[in-house]
């Protein structure tokens, strides 16, 4: 800790001083001007008061009086004075540390970015110095060499009134010489969630690749990459085309992903953003889920859209061909209207229309039943073979239920018979057929439920 040489003694005196000057200016200006009011009353007075007159005259009641104000005028202001001039504390928080040295050689660690300053003295200079901004923390190395040192740091104040103490007031530093290598920098696309549902980032490059970090060696050699994080929610009401941004932060990485502190040249780069809003138009294809009352069957459905834009990536796009709506009709009776909010598939990010009106009509169900559909067999894997152990196990027969006008239109070869072996391995296995139709206002149901196969390696 760092002290200044009291001044206790010169103050000590100014104050006596000051006092001395204060009592003469009392007895001048108040005991003074009060003996002679207390006079001229005096001499108005009745006879009655003679003896009060005489002893109020008296010369001794007259300083007795005078000593008695200019004391407790002492008293008041030198509880002021004190207050003046006894010694207070108060702490200045995080103020920054300013080393002197050759930045373009060296490299510095251990020294405090910021450090807290008490500072003690009378209350009046301790003001005037929390109004002065001049006070800095320095700390001189220009002379010092490559190696560890211990420093003292040093608070600069134009109050020289003001005493001080830092904390930390003094530091161990290791003093490197600087070197310099060169890092590609890749580019991290971040907030891209808050951007238009609409737009997607389709491409985004910076001015700058090539970054010179600098810094001590042993810190160079923890950095794995240097990236640019283009902050998306940076931009200002984006739209589609080519959007600039300026000040693109460049940050160090080690191998675990944590920030190196180096220096970097540039620090920040100009980035550019193609933005675009890459769509597709695909019909909407409703799907009833469960089954309308006894005796019913779906005889039409109809929606107040047919078809709806989807926004999302391309490569996500590409893998949608149709929207599908959900609406239950379990234990339907009659014709109903649903209103439906559409849900936005994964992998996309809007659509064009939010709601649906979808309307379902019911007949009377009737039955048919489709001879002859091959089973096909899904999801084995590519390792194995299967084939089917009987005739049976082959080809099978489908109910299919729905009104009169319904079965007429059915297409026959759209009805797949299907099992899934996802997991089955080498053996004998019991499956279960399910089978699907392309008109979802039928339903479909397998005359035999499981057949046999036979897995076997190819």
């Amino acid at each position: 800790m760092i002290m200044k040489k009291s001044k206790g003694k010169k103050r000590t005196r100014k104050v006596f001083l000051f006092i001395r000057a204060i009592i003469r200016l009392i007895d001048k200006k108040i005991v003074t001007p009060i003996t002679k009011f207390i006079l001229m009353l005096s001499d108005k007075l009745s006879r009655r008061t003679d003896r009060f007159e005489r002893w109020l005259v008296k010369k001794n009641t007259l300083v007795f009086i005078s000593l008695i104000i200019a004391i407790a005028a002492f008293f008041m202001i030198d509880s002021k004075t004190t207050s003046l001039i006894d010694s207070y504390a108060e702490v200045l928080y995080n103020q920054k540390v300013e080393a002197i040295y050759n930045t373009e050689t060296y490299v510095v660690e251990g020294l405090p970015e910021t450090v807290d300053v008490t500072l003690i003295g009378r209350k009046i200079d301790m003001y005037l110095a929390k109004q002065s901004s001049t006070g800095t923390v320095t700390v001189d190395i220009s002379n010092l060499k490559e190696g560890t040192h211990r420093v003292t740091l040093n608070y600069e104040s134009g109050i020289n009134s003001i005493d001080y103490k830092l904390d930390p007031g003094a530091v161990n530093i290791n003093i490197y010489p600087k070197v310099s290598t060169t890092k590609i920098a890749t580019i991290d696309t971040i907030n891209k969630e808050g951007l238009n549902t609409k737009l997607s980032v389709s491409q985004v490059s910076i001015d700058k690749t090539e970054i010179i970090i600098k810094g001590a060696e042993h810190t160079i050699n923890q950095v794995a990459n240097v990236r640019a994080l283009v902050d998306i929610s940076k931009l200002v009401d984006p739209e589609v085309g080519v959007a600039t941004l300026e000040n693109v932060p460049i940050i160090a990485y080690d191998n675990d992903g944590k920030v190196v502190d180096v220096e970097m040249v540039p620090s920040k780069v100009k980035a550019t953003i193609n933005i675009d809003s890459p769509h597709k138009e695909v019909p909407i294809k409703v799907i009833p889920k469960g089954e309308v009352q006894f005796g019913k069957a779906i005889s039409s459905i109809t929606s107040s859209e047919t078809k709806v834009v989807v926004y999302g990536e391309e490569s996500s796009l590409a893998k949608i061909e149709y929207l599908p709506v959900e609406v239950d009709v379990t234990n339907l009776s009659e014709n109903k209207t649903f209103t439906v909010s559409l849900q936005t598939p994964t992998g996309l990010r809007e659509l064009s229309i939010k709601n649906l009106k979808i309307t379902v009509s019911l007949g009377e169900e009737e039955t048919k039943e489709i001879n002859n559909v091959m089973i096909e067999t899904t999801n084995l894997d590519s390792n194995y073979k299967a084939a089917a152990i009987g005739a049976a196990s082959i080809k099978t027969t489908v109910i299919v239920k729905g009104t009169k006008e319904v079965l007429n239109s059915i297409d026959e070869s759209k009805i797949k018979a299907i099992v899934d072996l996802t997991g089955y391995t080498e053996g004998d296995h019991e499956v279960t057929i399910k089978v699907t139709g392309d008109d979802v206002k039928a339903t479909y149901t397998p005359k035999t439920t499981k057949i046999k196969i036979r897995i076997s390696k190819k």
